[in-house]
């Protein structure tokens, strides 16, 4: 995890901060180690494309991926994923399948939200125990940057945020539940540093020591860094296979056909048991 990269590029029609869903017209994300790319996603106009070292990603999580040839018939349209080669499906068709399974088990759920005044409530419980539990220091650095500190104890901070939200649950989207003192009993109290760097007053990097979350690591040091930059627009590759989600599910999951032959419920009866039990 400490060599991991990820990579997200978002591009909308207006400033992201003022972007909804509606306004975005390309999205990709890549997950990269030392030895190289391990997945990667793009979201493009109508189509999803994905491409994933899946040997690799196999050995990494100590389940090897089954060999291109070792595939069933009806799978044959996955080989290009096991071989790590782009694919793509219609991001239209997945929402009209996710539909249809929807309204099988009785319509479509309501997308959690918040409303404008439950998000008020919470940036402004948010604003109260930042200001009373983390210590802020500033200081110049490299090339006209400025440097920001915040430190705070982890579970008193999470906890005090907590008990704020609390009053606000019954405002909070269905099955948002929040987490228990006595869920919280065991989280580090050790104090967390997080430093912000800004560039002409825009954030341009973070930095935590997350190896402070676990009070008795071996790892002594476990930095997770965020930079913000300027992005490259997000482009198609070329190449990509189109899959049919439908026929490769109907592919991994049918199995052969019985006949009446090779079902015959006399292989497993059994004479010496004793059918009035049930």
């Amino acid at each position: 995890m400490s060599d991991a990269t990820i990579t997200v590029t978002v591009q909308s029609k207006k400033p992201l901060d003022e972007s909804g869903e509606k306004d975005l017209v390309g999205m990709t994300m890549k997950i990269s180690n030392p030895e190289g790319d391990l997945a990667e996603y793009r979201m493009i106009g109508d189509y999803i494309y994905v491409r994933a070292d899946v040997d690799t990603i196999g050995k990494m999580m100590g389940s090897p991926v089954p060999a291109a040839e070792d595939l069933p018939p009806q799978a044959q349209s996955f080989k290009n994923v096991l071989e790590g080669k782009w694919v793509k499906f219609s991001a239209k068709k997945m929402e009209e399948a996710a539909a249809e399974g929807q309204e099988g088990q009785g319509g479509p759920a309501p997308a959690p939200s918040l409303d404008a005044k439950t998000q008020k409530k919470l940036v402004g419980a948010l604003r109260t125990v930042v200001a009373r539990e983390v210590s802020f220091k500033t200081a110049d650095g490299e090339n006209g940057a400025e440097h920001v500190t915040a430190t705070a104890p982890f579970r008193t901070l999470i906890t005090e945020l907590l008990d704020e939200i609390r009053p606000l649950t019954k405002d909070l989207p269905p099955g948002m539940e929040l987490p228990t003192d006595k869920d919280l009993k065991d989280a580090p109290d050790t104090k967390v540093t997080a430093d912000f760097t800004l560039k002409n007053d825009e954030l341009s990097e973070v930095n935590v020591d997350l190896a402070a979350l676990a009070e008795d690591a071996k790892v002594k040091k476990l930095g997770l860094t965020v930079r913000v930059s300027d992005g490259a627009k997000p482009t198609a590759p070329a190449g990509a296979t189109e899959l049919d989600l439908q026929e490769l599910m109907e592919g991994f999951f049918a199995g052969p056909a019985m006949d009446d032959a090779e079902w015959d419920e006399s292989d497993y009866a059994d004479p010496d048991f004793p059918e009035d039990e049930f």
